[in-house]
């Protein structure tokens, strides 16, 4: 599976020069047809033909990028998929119940989690060292609230709830309780 950070950089980058190149068709036509109050080189040929390749390039930079999302595949094909392992975790009074203190996953395992809230909305995020997410959910009282997620990368990452759930959830974190082992590391 894809890191998240790679998806977002890479998506940062083309939307950037999709973004970019908008704004140069907006600036070019603004600046023409107020120069002079209508403008001799804008030509509709021309105009549109600009339009119709920032469309193409719209529509390629998601067909291109669909592919790269991490949790596609998971939950396009998530009735075929048997997870490795099942996490059953509760959440009430703005605590996270966990089923045992540390979380331990081996690399390439698919892991389930499934959080039931017992009487609030909360939110449920596994997030690196850096604070930057590998993945959330909401979590709704009454509701299947699960996620199937597959590790690639070794790594230590903390619980933390991303809903908002009164004053007390900002408390909500847990350090350090989702731990990745047996992934092949390169010497590089």
């Amino acid at each position: 599976m894809i890191d998240s950070n790679t998806v977002l950089t890479g998506q940062t980058l083309a939307y950037t020069f999709y973004v970019l190149a908008i704004m140069s068709l907006m600036g070019w036509f603004a600046f023409k047809v107020t120069r002079e109050g209508k403008s001799n080189v804008v030509k509709p040929a021309l105009f549109y033909s600009w339009v119709i390749f920032l469309i193409a390039l719209g529509v390629s930079i998601h067909i291109v990028t669909y592919n790269t999302i991490p949790w596609s595949p998971i939950d396009l094909n998530r009735r075929e998929i048997k997870a490795d392992r099942v996490f059953d975790i509760t959440v009430s009074d703005h605590k996270f119940h966990l089923p045992a203190e540390k979380l331990t996953i081996q690399c390439h395992e698919k892991v389930m989690f499934n959080v039931t809230s017992a009487d609030l909305t909360y939110g449920f995020g596994l997030f690196r060292h850096d604070n930057s997410m590998v993945f959330q959910m909401q979590v709704v009282p009454g509701h299947l609230n699960d996620i199937l997620w597959q590790f690639d990368k070794p790594g230590v990452y903390s619980i933390r709830s991303t809903e908002y759930s009164g004053p007390k959830g900002v408390d909500m974190i847990e350090k350090d309780v989702v731990e990745v082992v047996g992934c092949e590391t390169s010497a590089n």
